[in-house]
């Protein structure tokens, strides 16, 4: 029950200041509760494909999901995430530890440069055509460079698969979140199928983490206009910080 609590109150967080936070969720999963690092990422990564499910669903309607784009990379995605979920189960837990981190503060990095210096850009740039050799080249190395990311280090790559879909196929921003939501969710599909057959994903953990976090992040979503723009930006960066962090403590 104590982790179905914590993760309810990490919910409200993440929620509240609109973050996905794979990273803190590991980071407590191990350091809290003293899960296994190989067990945290498996359980942190198969419950985005819940918690990004709803996400997915709500941008399509607002048309902010390039459809047959992110169902192109999400397929070479949900092959590196699954590569990556074996790759990860070879690494030993300490690495293991400190690669992960490295991978949430370059994150922070990359979200620092989005929230802080991109503009919410609501006009349709000279999109690179959605076909031909060229298209499936570039969505075919995007979606496995991702999902082999997510899958070794159980985090969805968000911020890399934005700017991936920003300057690689230029989209909008909005377009990037949207379409970014539909390419998690295969990744984190078969990146949890990989640890599942692997044995490092315990199905009562997984229903705590996601019934937790998924009641925590639809309260708090509800006040997260009540924040002011500055601080939801700052915490988006500390969250993955934090998770980083507390990792290599």
């Amino acid at each position: 029950m104590s982790i179905l609590l914590v993760m309810f109150f990490l919910g409200l967080l993440l929620g509240f200041v609109g973050a996905g936070g794979a990273g803190v969720v590991i980071a407590v999963l191990t350091t809290v509760f003293n899960i296994p690092i190989h067990m945290a990422l498996g359980t942190s990564l198969s419950a985005m494909a819940c918690t990004t499910l709803s996400g997915a669903y709500s941008h399509f309607r607002e048309k902010n999901v390039l459809v047959r784009l992110g169902c192109s990379i999400g397929s070479f995605g949900a092959i590196g995430a699954f590569i990556g979920a074996k790759i990860s189960a070879g690494i030993a837990p300490g690495l293991l530890h400190v690669l992960t981190a490295m991978v949430l503060f370059a994150s922070a990095v990359l979200i620092f440069f989005k929230v802080f210096y991109l503009k919410a850009d609501k006009t349709k740039p000279e999109r690179l055509p959605l076909y031909g050799k060229n298209f499936w080249l570039l969505a075919a190395a995007a979606g496995l460079f991702n999902g082999i990311l997510s899958g070794t280090f159980g985090v969805g790559a968000t911020p890399f698969i934005q700017l991936t879909l920003l300057f690689f196929f230029r989209t909008t921003l909005f377009q990037s979140v949207g379409t970014t939501m539909l390419i998690i969710l295969p990744i984190a599909i078969m990146g949890g199928l990989g640890y599942l057959t692997s044995g490092l994903l315990d199905l009562k953990l997984f229903v705590e983490v996601v019934i937790g976090l998924m009641t925590g992040a639809y309260i708090g979503a509800k006040f997260t206009k009540k924040l002011p723009v500055s601080f939801l930006k700052i915490t988006m960066v500390a969250i993955p910080l934090i998770g980083g962090i507390m990792l290599i403590h």
